[in-house]
């Protein structure tokens, strides 16, 4: 048969797979991510049936769907409302990233992975997944909660951590000098720092040249530019995902709107190419070794990532019950662990820490739901706190009934 038959039958079987585990994951209510990186891991290199004609053009799909989950992300945020948390928030992300990046490197080095493979491994355990949190908050209704600014407080401070982790393990990863290095970071910092500059003061006149009525020519345009960013940053060692992320910061209003809807449907399909090319580099049979530390590290990274919730939305006046709920809605990983670890596997500095990223993931992409959802009301009923005294306890205090309940704020909605 001729290679590109084989090719049209391998990607269109890969998409209808993705599409069908989609649904799947709709129905049983939970991220899709975990079955697209169990298919990556079926198809891929020991898995059921290897593929080959199409793992070329996978790989750029891959490639791409980092860039648009990069670019979709800043979208969401305006420079204005960056800075404002990078002025206000910045205690809670410094907590967060001491109190999660810290287990991952300290695993690295105890299994003698060296120092490059434990900076991976902290970024990995580290960064929270934004898609699945934002989707766990719109499907348990708590996006008008009073938590939910802290926990968007923190993802942005994670995503404006990662423009400049990505340069640095880029350089790590690629062995450059101490020297090289630095002028690589000090690229990024100036890159982001000009287009944080220009975002707030002509951030309009960008919109305005970028802006079109015919969605056609918008899409066009955005993606073009998208790339053409993505692509200068990569040839000055700079992370790609990072030039397409500063891209998206700098448009704003009518233009951010429209351009977010258009580009949705391509960064989900792209994405999900990522998790899939992922998984196909994935031995299978890597996993089994390394699956006891991946859930070690997910359970001490569980409680690592509900202390960081729980801390900052007290700092912010929050009420008990919205601090376990903040705590728990950020346990999730996901896109940008496995982009981390992807950097490493694709540079080849451990073997095994593939593996264990995946295994991580896995756990708590689909744990991370479920502690969004029960996280506050286990901690409360084991603080002795799930339910009111009797009424014939109130009344032997003497108090009434109506002046025991708990204050408005913590149910969690702003009025």
């Amino acid at each position: 048969m001729h290679s590109s038959a084989i090719f049209l039958i391998e990607f269109g079987a890969i998409i209808l797979g993705l599409g069908l585990l989609g649904r799947l994951a709709g129905r049983l209510q939970f991220s899709p991510i975990p079955l697209y990186l169990l298919a990556g891991l079926a198809f891929g290199e020991g898995g059921l049936l290897p593929l080959g004609a199409s793992e070329e053009f996978v790989a750029i799909g891959a490639e791409i769907g980092v860039i648009l989950l990069l670019l979709m992300l800043g979208l969401e945020y305006t420079a204005s409302d960056l800075v404002s948390n990078l002025k206000t928030q910045y205690p809670a992300g410094l907590v967060d990233m001491t109190l999660n990046a810290l287990p991952g490197a300290a695993l690295a080095l105890l299994m003698g992975w060296g120092p490059v493979a434990a900076v991976v491994l902290a970024g990995v355990t580290w960064i929270s997944s934004s898609g699945v949190i934002a989707k766990v908050l719109g499907d348990l209704g708590r996006l008008g909660n009073r938590e939910t600014p802290v926990i968007l407080s923190i993802l942005v401070l994670e995503d404006l951590a990662m423009a400049v982790y990505l340069p640095i393990i880029t350089a790590l990863l690629a062995g450059v000098s101490l020297a090289a290095g630095s002028v690589t970071l000090a690229i990024a910092l100036g890159v982001a720092g000009l287009v944080l500059f220009v975002a707030v003061r002509y951030g309009r006149v960008i919109s305005r040249f970028v802006s079109s009525d015919d969605p056609e020519k918008l899409l066009l345009v955005v993606l073009g530019l998208t790339l053409l960013v993505a692509g200068i940053a990569q040839q000055l060692q700079v992370s790609a995902a990072v030039g397409a992320f500063l891209v998206g910061i700098a448009l704003s209003g009518e233009v951010a709107e429209g351009a977010h809807n258009l580009l949705a449907p391509l960064r989900d399909l792209f994405a999900a190419v990522f998790f899939v090319f992922f998984g196909l580099h994935t031995d299978p049979q890597s996993i089994p070794p390394v699956i006891l530390p991946a859930l070690g590290l997910a359970v001490v990274t569980v409680l690592t990532k509900i202390a960081t919730g729980w801390w900052a939305a007290r700092r912010a006046g929050i009420s008990v019950k919205g601090c376990w709920r903040a705590g728990g809605t950020l346990v999730a990983r996901g896109e940008f662990s496995i982009v981390i670890a992807g950097l490493a596997v694709t540079a080849g500095i451990e073997p095994q820490l593939g593996p264990l990223a995946t295994a991580y993931v896995l756990v708590l992409v689909v744990l991370g739901p479920l502690t969004a959802r029960y996280t506050e009301p286990i901690a409360m009923r084991l603080a002795g706190r799930g339910a009111p005294p009797p009424d014939g306890l109130l009344a032997q205090r003497g108090t009434p009934a109506a002046e025991t309940l708990e204050p408005m704020e913590d149910s969690g909605r702003d009025r």
